[in-house]
């Protein structure tokens, strides 16, 4: 489904990313994991067009994506959840999960698939008109989910889904993740820091290590090597 091809991505003299390869397929997590600063968020900001690449090839569904505008790269099947979450707080949950549906027209198809992330996140439905600011932080990364879900996306891009959640949210919301993997297709190509997690709900996985990747393979080959373990498992 996607397929990166020796990605390079410069901020002005810095090096961000040196040539990566990498592929998703459809109805896989691909988890892409590393440290802060190795070239995680700056694969998805190319692959989103948010910003240019200096060389390389991105292509998705056989397309090359590079040169496309953000807004471009959404409608042809592709939805971000961005690090941090950034649901808009003054509005409802209902109001948020509509505003992710902007590009589409058919009012019918719109309101079947809000009910759809209602049966998938129950909590939502419950609080469909509180508004999002009243939420928990693992809460709102649901919504965040659900939000880039009313696109009608063919692959979603997670960024850090358990950046400043507590442990127990955070697992909460790798278990939707791979449920909502299980029950409907969805492809996702997942970013994050916590490798622990990410591996143990992804098919395969990268790592990156300053702008290069350095080992790749199935999540759960990776989670058994002893390298993989002593730098990002805590395990000695």
């Amino acid at each position: 489904m996607l397929q990166v091809k020796d990605l390079h991505v410069m901020y002005g003299g810095i090096r961000a990313l040196d040539g990566i390869s990498l592929n998703v397929h459809e109805g896989q997590i691909v988890a892409l994991l590393g440290a802060n600063g190795a070239g995680k968020s700056s694969t998805l900001r190319a692959i989103t067009g948010i910003v240019k690449a200096r060389q390389g090839s991105i292509r998705f569904k056989g397309e090359e994506l590079i040169g496309l505008k953000p807004h471009q790269i959404v409608r042809r099947g592709i939805a971000m959840v961005p690090e941090g979450r950034r649901v808009f707080t003054n509005l409802t949950v209902a109001e948020n999960l509509l505003l992710g549906a902007y590009i589409r027209k058919s009012e019918a198809e719109i309101q079947a698939d809000l009910e759809t992330i209602f049966e998938l996140f129950p909590r939502l439905a419950e609080r469909r008109s509180q508004s999002a600011g009243t939420l928990s932080g693992g809460e709102q990364q649901m919504l965040a989910l659900g939000r880039a879900r009313m696109s009608n996306p063919a692959l979603l891009l997670i960024d850090e889904p358990s950046l400043g959640l507590a442990p127990v949210l955070a697992e909460e919301v790798f278990r939707e993740l791979k449920r909502l993997n299980e029950e409907s297709g969805q492809t996702i190509l997942l970013i994050e820091q916590n490798a622990r997690a990410a591996l143990s709900i992804a098919d395969y996985a990268y790592i990156l290590e300053t702008g290069n990747i350095v080992l790749e393979g199935p999540a759960r080959e990776l989670a058994q090597m002893d390298e993989v373990r002593q730098s990002y498992l805590g395990v000695h």
